[in-house]
């Protein structure tokens, strides 16, 4: 394979039934017919690159990126990864974001199970339950792998987790653990639940404090913070089938939190306690 800044295949028209098909991947429809979806920038082009080369199919670039990030272009290479060069214009047509920073991904579909994330024993969960917003959910996938999560499970009726703006605002999390999809809630509670793993609803409603005491020694024990839907907040159905229902405490004038602060809040604390120091 050639190293970085040698010379490579160009794709030069903007028209082309590649560039068609590439962008095609915007949408969900061609993601679930292709099995394949678009990783953008840099910083999620290199984590692909790096941690699942294995599922990286091509990487597109253009001139000024291929000078600019050499490392992410040896590390294609060494996986014998084919890198594409194109023109500005073609990485415009084929990316989702109205501002391409020079590199996009075509990349297989990963594939999480249960089963096997239970398998492993995990000390930290994060459940969304109907979590439509994009920006919310890859910043809530990308909080749960700075903390150390074991698994991030996204339930039926929530945003693809595929979708190019929760891939661009997972800034490559994506790639660093496993992302379970398409189970209905009942059934995810069912399992981890059964699995002795306890299920901790982040809810306005709750009785009990994420500061109290009682809260922070249950937070050293394996554990799943389940978050609801940014506007209509957790289902009652849902809230009642936890073991807990926790707040986060608020002492300003706030009604609330953004969802993707709350469960930030609550991941730290979880991995506050499960490592301190």
């Amino acid at each position: 394979m050639p190293r970085a800044g040698s010379s490579r295949d160009r794709l030069t028209s903007p028209k082309s039934d590649r560039v068609r098909a590439v962008h095609a991947l915007t949408r969900r429809v061609a993601r679930s017919r292709e099995g394949a979806f678009l990783v953008e920038g840099p910083q999620g082009v290199r984590e692909a690159v790096r941690h699942r080369p294995d599922l990286v199919r091509e990487v597109y670039v253009t001139d000024a990126a291929a000078e600019r990030y050499r490392d992410v272009l040896d590390d294609a290479d060494d996986a014998r990864i084919p890198v594409i060069a194109v023109d500005d214009a073609v990485l415009a047509a084929m990316a989702d974001a109205q501002t391409p920073q020079g590199l996009l991904a075509v990349v297989r579909t990963p594939r999480a199970d249960l089963d096997a994330v239970l398998a492993g024993r995990p000390q930290l969960l994060c459940v969304l339950t109907h979590v439509r917003d994009p920006g919310n959910a890859g910043t809530v996938l990308r909080t749960a792998d700075a903390v150390g999560a074991d698994a991030v499970l996204v339930s039926e009726g929530s945003v693809d987790v595929l979708n190019p703006k929760v891939v661009r605002s997972t800034v490559g999390s994506l790639f660093h653990l496993p992302v379970v999809t398409d189970l209905g809630v009942d059934e995810i509670l069912t399992r981890v639940g059964d699995a002795g793993i306890r299920l901790l609803a982040a809810d306005g409603h709750g009785t009990r404090l994420l500061t109290d005491p009682g809260v922070e020694a249950e937070l050293r024990e394996p554990h799943a913070w389940v978050f609801g839907n940014e506007a209509w907040g957790m289902a009652a159905p849902t809230r009642d089938r936890c073991d807990e229902v926790v707040r986060v405490p608020i002492h300003g004038h706030a009604e609330s939190l953004n969802l993707a602060m709350a469960a930030t809040i609550c991941l730290y604390s979880s991995a506050r306690a499960q490592h301190p120091g």
